[in-house]
């Protein structure tokens, strides 16, 4: 059977090359975990903010132009909420507590000395301001994503079971746009922290 015709035997297969590369590259014969937690932190902090880029550059621009056509035969957003929307918003808002979960792995791994490598970052300690700048520039955007937008969209979708006026969905819509737009504003300098860390500001 071919792994890559599902989703899971796909990811299976990525990590199992990734395993046969490292070895294969050579090992240093003990274990790194600064680069395990790194490297698990960067996977699915690219399907966070993969999906956040997605929602801007695609899916909003897409749902207003179906919405646009409805009146003159198109389809209308419907196939796009119903269908695409519940599950990105799934994959979404899970991998974003993966990206700070893993993220706060990574800290606690880098740091050396006595204490913890979150607080070291989340107080700017001596050579943590730069991934300290990125922590909490993550930290705020996981807010936005669990407190504005996710609670947000089950209204303007309704997921969550309930009735709601055109003013409440109204509401919803600029609440969740607006904390979606103010995420993908603030990544931008957030993965500037993250890979300045390691290789210094490009300036």
């Amino acid at each position: 059977m071919n792994p890559l015709k599902s989703i899971l035997g796909t990811i299976i297969s990525g990590f199992v090359l990734a395993v046969i590369i490292m070895f294969a590259l050579g090992t240093s014969g003990k274990a790194n975990p600064w680069e395990f937690w790194v490297w698990l932190h960067v996977i699915v902090g690219i399907t966070w903010i993969g999906l956040l880029y997605y929602f801007n550059f695609v899916q909003v621009p897409a749902v207003g132009k179906a919405l646009a056509e409805k009146d003159s035969g198109g389809p209308g957003p419907a196939a796009i909420n119903k269908y695409v929307a519940p599950s990105a918003l799934l994959w979404f808002r899970w991998a974003a507590v993966a990206t700070w979960l893993t993220g706060a792995l990574a800290l606690e791994a880098l740091h050396a000395a006595e204490g913890s490598g979150v607080v070291a970052a989340f107080t700017f300690s001596q050579g943590y301001e730069v991934i300290g700048m990125g922590a909490w520039l993550g930290t705020i955007m996981l807010f936005n994503v669990w407190v504005l937008i996710w609670p947000n969209q089950k209204k303007i979708l309704g997921l969550d079971g309930k009735e709601h006026s055109a003013d409440a969905i109204a509401k919803a819509k600029s609440v969740a746009l607006l904390a979606s737009r103010t995420n993908t504003m603030l990544s931008i300098p957030m993965l500037l922290g993250m890979t300045a860390f390691a290789h210094g500001m490009p300036y």
